[in-house]
């Protein structure tokens, strides 16, 4: 199964959560067709998730485009911008997106 273009899923995610009313930005813009996409989850507390791709040896065939997984979980925000730096070093093609929500999932396929 091929997955939809990078840039028409994360505007259709931006889209989406700020729609229902959450604060959701792009704020690194990656490859346009095939970038990884990490999403960063500010729980307006102090604490952050990231969530990043799930490898693909561990995604199920079950109809989900992309699979993610919880990379850290309400850790301070410098551990995770450490983390997509670091990422970022070995991937320059990798997308950003930023979400504020205090409770509840992002609505994200997890591994």
């Amino acid at each position: 199964m091929s997955l939809f273009r990078t840039d028409l899923w994360v505007a259709a995610f931006v889209r989406r959560h700020n729609d229902i009313g959450h604060m959701c930005v792009v704020s690194r813009k990656g490859d346009p067709v095939a970038g990884q996409i990490f999403l960063l989850v500010d729980h307006l507390n102090g604490t952050v998730s990231l969530f990043t791709p799930a490898p693909a040896a561990a995604r199920k065939d079950d109809g989900a485009d992309r699979v993610f997984e919880r990379r850290f979980a309400h850790v301070e925000p410098q551990k995770a911008r450490d983390r997509i730096t670091r990422e970022f070093d070995f991937d320059p093609d990798l997308w950003v997106i930023e979400l504020e929500m205090r409770g509840g999932e992002p609505g994200i396929a997890l591994n």
